[in-house]
């Protein structure tokens, strides 16, 4: 095999830098082409994967970043005419017999997606749409400003972005390490407010500025992508994480996917290829799992239903799902103020201060008899060993005493020493009358998790979780803008609540990559 660097002109002109990886012999090749801000050099061993298999593999950084000239603006339209523009490039090489898979993880499936969604209802086969690929594996996919920025049911993702503009925006390198130099300077600095104007403190630790800071909350449109791609009709396969702050988001293009669709949900987070320990205990090989997906979608081997897997956490046993993932097989639901379901151990009445926030690094929970910050319920241990895999939900019924409150679920599993382990997570925004009881549903994600004989649930119900989401200021004001903050009391009525599991009930364990393949 051979590997070169070449420049990709855009429409405009801009040229884009692009390594091209080619297998040994003359004949044409399908390809694999990867576009993406965090550095083509980091695919090398990807390319060259790729090329062992038969395909020709590309990676290219996209405009502003890294080798390619331009200016970079996260999200923009250039992406989807840079990437149909490489792609209509590829299948006029000579080494290329007309097919191409774009592949991504990140912003980089961000990329593949709009490229694969340039021309939506497009078909693959022997006749191939310009600049649209014939297939696209997207892995942790980050969809799009809004997504990435806030969660569904509204609160701001502050840790996240405020990370990720420090490593990454405004800038045609990266810097991974940045937030946390700048936080050893300034530990309050995620407290600023307003958090639209958070860049101008965050620049003093960073050396430069960050004018692209308020784009981010500016832009609230959600669902672009997955609108798009309920029309599309060529093959996609979804990976994702139970442990990703945005497995909901591969969950959702997944099910709303026209074309042949897979899903594969492991047990890792973000940061994919990075954890090799979560990949070994899964006991898949993501790159034998590329290739073979790859071949049976350009040969049009796929059966059109939707088919998906999903990780028992790490048993190494894996959930198969014929379907969307929720409603789950069977809902077990464990209500409030049980014995035999979540016995309430303090806090149907707590205080939500934003001065003093329950903290999302922080999995202890107050031991003291001081003034409760958080409603604190804990199950029986399980007589028995629990799988579970599909959708998670808690409905609670509710009051808080100002017009807008959050609404924070977090679920622990606690092992019989008593060791804590996330389980699930979730965070919904909530504006009415002060003072009116609500019935108020909080999504807590899609679960993939063995739990053994002994293991306690432990529910925490609370009005912040920060750092990882800005805190509500309970006035009413928008929390990007607001500067004024307020206590919120809060009341759990036990009565009507409860917590909402998806149980396996028919153990139907597969292999991940022929149930991903077939």
């Amino acid at each position: 095999m051979n590997t070169r660097t070449v420049s990709v002109l855009t429409p405009d002109g801009t040229p884009l830098a692009t390594d091209v990886c080619l297998p040994d012999g003359d004949r044409p090749r399908p390809a694999v082409l990867i576009r993406t801000p965090y550095g083509r050099d980091a695919h090398r061993a990807e390319l060259r994967g790729w090329a062992a298999h038969g395909f020709a593999a590309l990676a290219q950084d996209v405009r502003g970043r890294h080798g390619s000239p331009g200016e970079w603006h996260p999200y923009r339209d250039h992406e989807r005419t840079d990437g149909a523009a490489t792609v209509a490039w590829v299948r006029a090489q000579t080494w290329s017999n007309g097919e191409v898979v774009a592949v991504g993880a990140s912003y980089a499936a961000y990329c593949a997606l709009v490229t694969a969604l340039d021309a939506p209802g497009a078909a693959p086969g022997p006749v191939h749409r310009e600049g649209v690929p014939d297939a696209v594996i997207a892995a942790v996919p980050a969809l799009g400003l809004t997504e990435t920025a806030r969660e569904p049911g509204g609160p701001e993702r502050l840790w996240a972005r405020a990370g990720w503009w420090a490593a990454h925006g405004d800038r045609s390198d990266s810097d991974p390490d940045a937030l946390e130099r700048a936080l050893a300077d300034d530990p309050r600095l995620l407290e600023h407010l307003p958090v639209a104007r958070l860049a101008e403190r965050l620049a003093t630790g960073l050396g430069r500025e960050l004018p692209s800071w308020p784009r981010l909350w500016a832009d609230r449109q959600r669902g672009r992508l997955v609108a798009l791609g309920s029309a599309a009709r060529l093959p996609l396969l979804a990976v994702g994480g139970t442990r990703d702050p945005f497995a909901e988001d591969t969950v959702a293009l997944w099910r709303g996917w026209g074309g042949p669709a897979r899903l594969l949900l492991g047990p890792w987070g973000h940061r994919l290829t990075a954890d090799r320990s979560a990949l070994a205990r899964a006991r898949v090989n993501l790159g034998a799992l590329y290739v073979r997906w790859a071949r049976a979608a350009l040969a049009g081997r796929l059966d059109p239903a939707r088919h998906g897997a999903i990780a028992l956490g790490d048993s190494g046993r894996w959930h198969g799902t014929h379907r969307a993932v929720s409603p789950p097989e069977t809902e077990r639901r464990w209500p409030f103020g049980s014995p035999t379901g979540l016995r309430l151990l303090h806090g149907a009445e707590f205080s939500a201060d934003p001065e003093r926030p329950v903290r999302s690094d922080d999995l202890a929970v107050p031991v003291d008899g001081g003034p409760a910050d958080r409603c604190l319920l804990l199950s029986p241990p399980l007589p028995r060993p629990l799988d579970l895999a599909g959708a998670a939900v808690a409905r609670i019924n509710a009051t808080a005493d100002t017009p807008s409150a959050d609404w924070a679920v977090r679920l622990t599993a606690l092992d019989p020493s008593g060791r804590a382990d996330p389980l699930a997570f979730g965070i919904v925004r909530r504006t009415g009358p002060p003072g009116e009881a609500a019935e108020i549903t909080v999504p807590l994600g899609t679960l993939g998790r063995r739990l053994p004989a002994g293991t306690r649930l432990r529910a925490e119900i609370a009005g912040h979780h920060f750092p990882a989401h800005a805190r509500n200021p309970h006035t009413g004001d928008d929390p990007v803008t607001a500067t004024r903050l307020a206590p919120s009391r809060r009341t759990v009525n036990p009565r009507g609540s409860a917590l909402h599991l998806p149980v396996v009930a028919r153990r139907r364990y597969v292999e991940p990559v022929p149930e991903i393949c077939r």
